[in-house]
């Protein structure tokens, strides 16, 4: 079919394309001055750009073409929504964030809490308790203090830490 050559070295690019490569993924971009002028985007399809680019009929491929602009404008009027939308999310994530280290830990978390100090002896207890801690504004446990009261001090963050490490904890030193 066509000319046996590839089309975007034989046709494209003699047409005053730029093509960029998208790495081994086989997709392109074609760049270059008014690309789009006159064109309908709704119809452009991979068929229609074949016919623009070559001058032949293509073989029936209906894939739309992805027109992007990338005009100062287009760009900076891009930018500004990814910054509120990204902004948005990292600021609810924040929100969320802080929440949870000041919101203390959770009923079920600590009953499994306790379940994994038992199964855990409270020497490992105590060490993963310590690390589970810094850097927060919780202190470290009190000489004879009870497990049950050290884990009523524990924001949820803090217990989420806890208990991820007892199980680690746990899994590691039953292998």
């Amino acid at each position: 079919m066509g000319c046996g050559q590839d089309w975007l070295t034989a046709h494209a690019i003699p047409a005053g394309f730029t093509v960029l490569p998208r790495g081994k993924t086989g997709y392109y971009g074609l760049v270059g001055p008014g690309l789009t002028e006159g064109v309908d985007e709704s119809q452009l399809t991979n068929d229609a750009l074949w016919t623009a680019v070559t001058g032949q009929p293509g073989a029936g491929w209906v894939e739309r073409v992805q027109v992007t602009c990338r005009s100062e404008e287009s760009e900076a009027k891009r930018k500004a929504e990814n910054d509120a939308h990204y902004g948005r999310l990292r600021e609810e994530s924040a929100a969320r964030k802080k929440a949870s280290a000041v919101e203390p830990a959770s009923p079920a978390q600590a009953r499994y809490l306790l379940t994994l100090a038992e199964k855990a002896g409270e020497p490992a207890f105590t060490a993963q308790f310590d690390k589970a801690i810094t850097g927060t504004a919780i202190k470290p446990r009190r000489a004879k203090e009870d497990v049950q009261k050290a884990i009523g001090r524990l924001t949820k963050a803090a217990a989420r830490k806890l208990i991820s490490a007892l199980v680690d904890g746990g899994s590691a030193s039953a292998s």
